[in-house]
């Protein structure tokens, strides 16, 4: 979980008659928080309204809850050895998904959503997953079964029974398309936080930077001692703060290996740098599952990525952060 410092409800006068507004909204199951720097009040509302509605039409596009979203009628195809034409949004993400697919050789996988969906039904029963039940998701799974023809749009699920979800990365696409358009109706000095997944325009006025908190391990409310301070970039941070589920004295997370179908069990907070909200999501997600000389040889693949991957152990919290992450630290 990230937090930004001193989010305020109310305007505040700056210099140059720039005025600071911040605008909330429940998105995506989450609060979903807009802010940005304007000397007009109505001009600012008016930009997030529009940033607000992007963000639904791209929940109804991209949302597994939704049973009428695009995404979900494209999974229903799967197995009818078909190709299907899908709107620009959904193919970008599925595009974008596969080759985080790639790079991360399975960590993340957006074809995971049977074994996701059993998960959650055992975070509400409070019971483990019908071993029988796992094991045939698991086989209804696999990303290399998702092929993309990018001269149509189009997409053929070759599996039968898959269930796409871009969980652990859908909320860092939405945040980043919400920045974008706030950006071409000329706000580039603002923010968007969707549930913890934050991107990052230009630096406000008098500021160095845009001040993050990283929260500790399985913490609510603690916060590490060293701060981020950012501009035009995105972060990311996965753990388990607020969906797990304890069996038979083990904390399995809401994340899930891929490979496996397991939820993840180790205390562990990761916290990914990127250029872009979509990539800093998803490499969070897969930082969680990647061991740390893998996770390394990830974020090497991404230009600007960085990582910081804290753990609990022992009531101890310890720390592993990537070549040049220090650079983003500042201290409060």
């Amino acid at each position: 979980m990230i937090r930004l410092l001193t989010i305020c409800l109310l305007s505040t006068c700056l210099a140059q008659g720039q005025m600071k507004y911040v605008f909330q909204r429940p998105e995506m199951g989450s609060p979903f928080t807009i802010t940005l720097y304007s000397p007009d009040s109505s001009a600012a509302a008016a930009a997030a309204t529009a940033a607000f509605q992007k963000a639904e039409e791209l929940n109804a596009i991209l949302s597994d809850y939704i049973d009428s979203s695009e995404i979900n009628r494209l999974s229903a195809t799967s197995g009818q050895h078909r190709w299907v034409p899908v709107s620009p949004p959904l193919f970008d993400i599925l595009r974008r998904s596969v080759q985080a697919a790639l790079l991360s050789e399975g960590a993340y996988d957006i074809s995971v959503g049977p074994v996701v969906r059993l998960w959650r039904q055992a975070r509400k029963a409070h019971q483990f997953p019908d071993t029988a039940l796992l094991h045939n998701a698991l086989a209804r799974t696999g990303y290399r079964h998702i092929h993309l023809d990018s001269t149509t749009h189009s997409v053929w699920l070759e599996k039968e029974g898959m269930q796409l979800d871009v969980g652990g990365l859908g909320k860092g696409f939405v945040a980043q398309a919400a920045l974008d358009l706030l950006r071409q109706q000329g706000y580039p000095v603002a923010m968007v936080n969707a549930g913890g997944k934050i991107v990052l325009g230009q630096v406000p006025p008098g500021k160095k930077g845009w001040l993050i908190g990283i929260n500790a391990p399985g913490e609510k409310e603690t916060l590490l001692p060293s701060f981020l301070l950012l501009k035009e970039m995105a972060v990311a941070t996965s753990g388990d703060i607020y969906q797990y589920v304890e069996l038979n004295g083990k904390r399995y997370s809401h994340i899930v290996d891929p490979r496996t179908g397991i939820g993840l069990t180790r205390r562990r907070n990761v916290t990914a740098l990127a250029p872009d909200g979509t990539d800093a999501d998803w490499l969070a997600t897969a930082c969680s599952v990647l061991s740390w000389r893998k996770s390394l040889q990830l974020i090497r693949k991404i230009p600007g990525a960085a990582l910081l991957v804290t753990e609990m152990k022992n009531g101890k919290i310890s720390r592993k952060s990537s070549p040049g992450f220090r650079s983003y630290l500042q201290k409060p």
